[in-house]
């Protein structure tokens, strides 16, 4: 028999209330980062329209505090105490299309994995009264029971108040007891001091991706970090020229439309150094390839490939893919409360999966037009080192003999060591790795092997040079001639070594 969701089981039951401080210390560890934990707070920032938000982290050792303060909308009274409950929303309730929370757990969740104390002040017009709300883990362990607190504003008079009654309206956040970013570090501990200041940089570079659309859109939101607004980053290079912005493509059904716009981001070559560095991003270059997923222009899983069964590569680095969800794609995607995870549903992997073999076959090209370009150039002049040989369907890599400073060192009736140094850094700083990238990634042509077409005398010659050098170094004839079975310097020639070495003794009357 259906049961009608209205259907009241008439039954004996047990309240069974969790213990708040077993609770909120629990919900300590869901995994946020610093940054992390930061980004959350925004998010709440953004939703209630703020234009400004400002980070403050405040050094002070074991004392140290941190704040997050805004000027949007604000909260009453009775908002307030609901967004100091754990679980204040459901995360099956209808969201307004711009809200970037779901689980009703971020503030609590986020705050309290960094600190054991969350105050929040809040006001919805200028002289109207600031609120306030406290949750004090130290406070819950005395009571065991859910008492959130009803602090005077004066308790946390010296974390920004004050700059929150200038405001018309806002909101302050004040995390104090940071025991998981400084525990009981005294105020002059210089190592625990440059630790926070590292970290710090950690939330600005974060924070700076996370939310560079909102930073860099007209009616942009300003963040600043300790006095220092931060500065959008921009994993797409929409302002530089060289950039491919590809098709942009819309899947999924009407009503959790999901859009794909792939880039793929200009060789190193066409960017100035810095430029360079910074498109790199928090995590480098190779790191940041992939799918960029978005909800509401938020950014929350930063370059990976979603488990669609591609690896990162050096050679695919510079494709980058934006994904636009709506939030009512959240359980579709298994979005994860930090927002630090995201799987596609089964119905768009093929799309997906499509989209990023184009896109990664784009970006290849890129390397590959530079790559024919220097291939070119080094057949038409004598300056590049290394010259891309091909037989069939057999690829090598051969050093130019015609490049002046090898020329003239073949034509020498002697190479001194310091002519000999300076060649093996020419070789060694061009090698074209670049160019093996690309061969290596289209698979159109193998590799040769060492010495695959040499000439049996070319490779006798050789051995018979090492076996030299070894002798004359001090190794005994049968050290030598371990060293020849074992080096890779005669490719995979080893039946050659023992009668070349024994044509060497006899030419030298050694029997």
């Amino acid at each position: 028999m259906a049961i009608s969701p209205r259907t009241v089981f008439q039954h004996s039951f047990d309240l069974v209330a969790p213990r708040a401080d077993v609770l909120m210390e629990s919900l300590r560890a869901t995994g946020y980062s610093l940054p992390d934990a930061v980004s959350d707070l925004i998010d709440n920032s953004v939703a209630a329209g703020a234009r400004n938000i400002w980070l403050d982290f405040h050094w002070a050792g074991a004392d140290s505090w941190a704040s997050i303060l805004d000027d949007g909308s604000g909260m009453s009274e009775s908002d307030l105490v609901g967004a100091m409950r754990v679980g204040s929303r459901s995360p099956r309730d209808t969201r307004d299309p711009s809200d970037l929370g779901r689980y009703g757990l971020g503030l609590k969740t986020a705050s309290i994995s960094q600190a054991r104390s969350l105050t929040v002040a809040t006001h919805t017009a200028k002289g109207n009264g600031i609120r306030t709300r406290r949750w004090d883990l130290d406070h819950l362990a005395l009571t065991g029971d859910w008492q959130l607190l009803n602090v005077p504003v004066e308790a946390i008079a010296e974390r920004n108040v004050e700059s929150l009654s200038q405001l018309e309206h806002g909101t302050l956040v004040v995390w104090e007891k940071l025991d998981r970013l400084v525990g009981d570090a005294g105020v002059d501990n210089a190592r625990a001091h440059r630790q926070f200041l590292d970290v710090l940089r950690g939330v600005e570079e974060h924070v700076a991706m996370v939310f560079h659309r909102f930073m860099a859109e007209r009616n942009a939101v300003s963040i600043w970090l300790n006095g220092q607004v931060i500065k959008p980053w921009d994993p797409f290079l929409w302002e530089e020229g060289a950039t491919q912005r590809l098709q942009s493509e819309t899947l999924g059904d009407p009503e959790a439309t999901v859009v794909v716009t792939p880039f793929v981001l200009p060789h190193h070559s066409r960017l100035s150094s810095e430029k360079h560095r910074l498109a790199g991003g928090p995590a480098g270059w190779n790191a940041q390839q992939g799918f960029y997923v978005y909800r509401n222009r938020r950014l929350f899983l930063p370059g990976d490939w979603l488990g669609l069964g591609f690896i990162k590569e050096e050679h695919y680095k510079l494709a980058r893919i934006q994904l636009d969800l709506s939030n009512s794609s959240d359980h579709e995607w298994e979005i994860d409360v930090r927002k630090s995870r995201a799987r596609p549903p089964l119905p768009l992997k093929e799309d997906l999966r499509r989209i990023a073999q184009a896109v990664r076959k784009r970006a290849v090209t890129v390397y590959r037009h530079r790559g024919k370009t220097l291939a070119r150039t080094a057949r038409e002049s004598p300056v590049f080192v290394w010259q891309r040989h091909v037989r069939g369907n057999r690829v090598s890599y051969v050093v130019n003999r015609g490049h002046p400073l090898i020329r003239d060192a073949l034509g020498a009736q002697s190479l001194d060591s310091k002519r000999l140094q300076q060649i093996l850094r020419l070789v060694e700083e061009y090698i074209p790795v670049q160019q093996v990238w690309v061969d290596m990634a289209e698979g159109d042509e193998s590799q040769s092997q060492p010495f695959e077409s040499a000439a049996d005398q070319e490779i006798a010659d050789l051995i018979r040079a090492l076996y030299s050098s070894f002798i004359a170094v001090g190794l005994t004839h049968q050290d030598a001639l371990d060293q020849l079975g074992s080096t890779e310097a005669i490719g995979n020639r080893f039946e050659l070594v023992e009668p070349t070495v024994n044509a060497l003794l006899k030419e030298s009357g050694v029997e």
